[in-house]
């Protein structure tokens, strides 16, 4: 009962967006948009500033540390996944800080 309650209960990320636990069969838009307007309402009358660059990094460092550990961190394979070169992927894992 008690990790069917933690399941259910939205997590907050340090960027102050709610994450909450999606239904597999949702849509990965589906989950993005709930969480921006989780985020938004949240914010009320607050400036909001660089929602875009906050989003992208958001999503971009589960996404390739998530590869990552489906490749083993195989980088040719993991860009090819992600569909860009090595060489991209390496300077993004760099301006991250991830290590493979």
């Amino acid at each position: 009962m008690r990790a069917e309650a933690a399941r259910q209960a939205p997590k907050t990320a340090a960027t102050g967006l709610t994450i909450s636990d999606a239904d597999r069969t949702d849509p990965l838009s589906k989950c993005v948009r709930e969480a921006l307007g989780s985020y938004l309402e949240n914010m009320a009358d607050h400036e909001i500033k660089g929602l875009y660059r906050l989003v992208m990094e958001e999503v971009e460092r589960p996404l390739f540390e998530t590869v990552l550990e489906h490749t083993k961190g195989n980088l040719s394979h993991a860009a090819k996944i992600l569909g860009m070169t090595r060489n991209t992927l390496r300077k993004r894992l760099s301006d991250y800080g991830i290590e493979r």
